[in-house]
């Protein structure tokens, strides 16, 4: 890199860390960069001919950027112009050309081109079972609604086709599903598969699981699940509320409340990783049109919440202490 540019020089030499420093030294210590490196670099277009692209490392840090930090291409484009810890985890420098929203775009279209999401995703649930952090005895299934935007405001003057509407509870949602298997350990996402928001979620149970677990648990939308998946394992579906409601007071019925209390308790832990997605990392609504790209966009956050939620124990087994704000 060339000679820092005053703002950079300025920045250098503050003195409060910020928490968004504070969460990108952490990201910097537990994301396996050069494996995800390796595994883009083949895809990544050379120097040749026309203008010398961009490094891949810098553009792989804008892009997990844009996706911690819910950044559209152009909002990131200037973000790495005005924000410097941006900049500094970017390997960029303001006396250098920056990425310009176009550059943004293509790199995002060339993972998903490769279907190189899933490819992270992979390499991540490597590293944390490496670790020691993944070990896949029993698996928790659960899946969310991502609202889609409902507007026909567009060239063909209708909504997503690929997206469909659902009723949940007394309310109507228009979107997509993603559904998800974790860890009942550790509460780490190890699958990840997408539907239009109409399909039930016992229909992907098959896909979610990973074929070595013992037992799984999921809620009462799953009942019927064992009927379909023919494995050896030791299911925990959750009953309908209102099926435990109509049993007669006594000792029967409190005993299976506490059965519930206890599958519940282990479900929970399915929950974390949307917490992470939709509140930590913005997913407030599908950002791209078509299940493709935003199957694509999902599954990346998905890979990035499990080194956020793992973040603790990869540092200590590194030895590194925790970075904190001033």
């Amino acid at each position: 890199m060339s000679q820092i540019s005053f703002a950079d020089a300025e920045y250098a030499g503050k003195r409060k860390k910020t928490r968004r420093e504070v969460f990108l030294e952490e990201m910097e210590l537990v994301v396996p960069w050069k494996v995800l490196l390796k595994i883009i670099e083949p895809h990544y277009p050379v120097a040749g001919r026309g203008r010398r692209p961009y490094a891949l490392e810098s553009m792989l840090r804008v892009h997990l950027m844009q996706n911690w930090f819910a950044l559209s291409d152009p909002a990131m484009e200037e973000a790495l112009y005005e924000i410097a810890s941006l900049r500094s985890f970017a390997r960029l420098s303001l006396n250098e050309p920056i990425p310009d929203e176009t550059t943004i775009l293509n790199f995002r279209h060339l993972l998903e081109a490769n279907d190189l999401a899933d490819d992270m995703l992979k390499v991540v649930n490597a590293l944390l079972a490496r670790k020691g952090l993944l070990l896949k005895r029993g698996s928790i299934v659960d899946a969310t609604i991502i609202a889609a935007p409902s507007s026909t405001k567009n060239a063909d003057g209708e909504r997503d086709p690929e997206m469909h509407q659902t009723k949940k509870g007394n309310q109507w949602f228009f979107g997509m599903k993603a559904h998800i298997a974790v860890d009942a350990d550790s509460g780490l996402v190890h699958t990840v598969t997408t539907t239009a928001a109409n399909e039930a979620d016992v229909e992907q149970v098959g896909d979610l699981l990973h074929g070595k677990e013992e037992q799984v648990w999921a809620d009462s939308g799953y009942r019927g699940a064992s009927s379909r998946v023919k494995r050896n394992v030791q299911w925990h579906i959750a009953a309908r509320p209102s099926d435990i409601a109509k049993l007669p007071q006594g000792r029967a019925k409190t005993k299976v409340q506490k059965e519930e209390h206890r599958k519940a308790s282990v479900c929970a832990k399915v929950e974390h990783p949307f917490r992470v997605i939709k509140r930590q990392f913005g997913l407030v609504k599908a950002r791209f049109r078509g299940l493709a790209k935003n199957t694509a966009h999902v599954v990346t956050l998905f890979a990035l919440s499990n080194l956020w939620m793992a973040r603790k124990q990869l540092m200590a087994m590194t030895g590194v202490v925790r970075p904190k704000a001033a």
